[in-house]
């Protein structure tokens, strides 16, 4: 039996005033008096736990706010725009003058049961976030797929300021290649002027690193390089480098996925991606900016950085390769295959390909002997075995040769005997 159950049997059955019952049992007088008041007038039920929520709340939301809370976050959802606590109430503000705080919309969803649970996840603090001081100071790319209802999939080229989150350029492909990354680049770049820097994935259309040294720079690399631009990539199977592109594409494809009726080909899709970029860099609010300001108010804030220096940079690199039988080698260079010649009488013969930038000389990797110097041009597909040397040229060079012979025989000075 409860202990208020035996102070209220105590009053009748043992004839004790609430003044004399509450030292006995060890509770407050005020309890007993307002324990029998209770009980005289609910009877049995005032011994269930009561609520103790107060009997005013004066400064809880108003049913119009909470309603238009509600109206904001089911627009937002069927347009396929982010629809949590920040984003509502930045629409509250300048559009209704309604200013409430994020743990009241967030509570008027939680109420709703308009809040999805998640899981756990790790804690802010344990990712190293960075962000670009300036705008054009580091551009990100990638490229995501999407499917039409026709099963057509179709490619997504996006490049992001990674200081505004400005979107510079979406642009829809069927098929994406290094040539459609560079043209898209300077698509940009002509619009919005060149980046400092660009940070991307390994894939090939946007770096040759992992290919082995077989190709040499891909066309964007070497477009980089031209325009002092430096280039960064993440780490192989480490899609968060590049996270706030990788971000972006959800969000995207997100609103993409909520437009009626969808998309059909390609053209009407890139018609809704224009809009989309519109509404993303215009109009909407960001999170992650300060004050939930828009794309374009972050990157028109400050100066824009520009490229630097890469002019003392070289590239080297080491092929093999094995001479065809029409007597040549191919070289890939600028993602364009070039060929270049050797002589038949070389015909399946291996060597080796020392290349520097445009200079390269071709050794003969079992003899050591240098085959061919040159510089390659890249506007031509074949590059033709030089003429041979006429009679005159090699009587003069076997005389020059004839001379520091006999020289180096007799020992005449100036002419010390060759190293061991």
């Amino acid at each position: 039996m409860s202990k208020a159950r035996l102070v209220i049997a105590a009053l009748p059955t043992e004839h004790l005033t609430p003044t004399e019952v509450a030292p006995k049992y060890g509770v407050h007088r005020s309890w007993v008096y307002r324990l029998k008041a209770r009980y005289d007038t609910i009877g049995e039920a005032a011994f269930e736990p009561q609520s103790r929520r107060p009997h005013h709340t004066p400064n809880t939301t108003d049913p119009e706010t909470t309603a238009l809370v509600l109206d904001i976050r089911n627009t937002l959802t069927q347009q396929g725009h982010d629809a949590g606590a920040d984003t509502i109430r930045w629409h509250l503000h300048p559009e209704h003058h309604t200013l409430i705080s994020r743990a009241t919309i967030h509570r008027i969803l939680a109420r709703n049961g308009l809040i999805t649970p998640t899981p756990k996840k790790r804690p802010k603090s344990s990712y190293l976030r960075f962000e670009a001081e300036q705008p054009n100071e580091t551009w990100q790319s990638d490229f995501t797929h999407y499917m039409l209802p026709n099963s057509k999939d179709i490619k997504i080229i996006t490049w992001l300021d990674d200081h505004s989150r400005y979107a510079l350029h979406i642009s829809a492909h069927h098929r994406i290649t290094a040539t459609t990354v560079v043209t898209t680049f300077t698509k940009a770049a002509g619009q919005h002027g060149y980046p400092a820097s660009t940070l991307t994935d390994n894939g090939m259309v946007y770096t040759a690193r992992f290919a082995g040294g077989r190709g040499g720079k891909s066309t964007f690399e070497i477009e980089l390089r031209t325009r002092g631009i430096t280039q960064k990539n993440g780490k192989p199977n480490h899609p968060t480098t590049q996270g706030k592109v990788e971000r972006f594409q959800q969000t995207l494809k997100k609103w993409l996925r909520a437009q009626h009726p969808q998309p059909e080909n390609i053209t009407q899709l890139q018609r809704l991606i224009n809009q989309f970029r519109h509404e993303y860099n215009e109009t909407r609010p960001h999170r992650s900016l300060p004050h939930h300001a828009t794309p374009t108010a972050a990157y028109t804030a400050r100066p824009k950085a520009t490229p630097g220096n890469r002019s003392t940079e070289t590239h080297h690199r080491v092929r093999d390769d094995r001479v065809s039988k029409t007597g040549s080698v191919t070289l890939r260079y600028n993602s364009k295959l070039h060929h270049i010649g050797i002589g038949r009488t070389y015909a399946g013969t291996y060597v080796r390909l020392l290349i520097q930038d445009l200079n390269i000389t071709i050794i003969n990797t079992i003899t050591g002997e240098i085959l061919r110097e040159l510089t390659l041009d890249p506007t031509k597909n074949y590059q033709p075995k030089p003429p041979p040397k006429t009679t005159t040229d090699l009587r003069f060079r076997r005389s020059v040769v004839a001379d520091v012979l006999r020289h180096h025989t007799v020992g005449l000075t100036g002419f010390e005997p060759a190293a061991p």
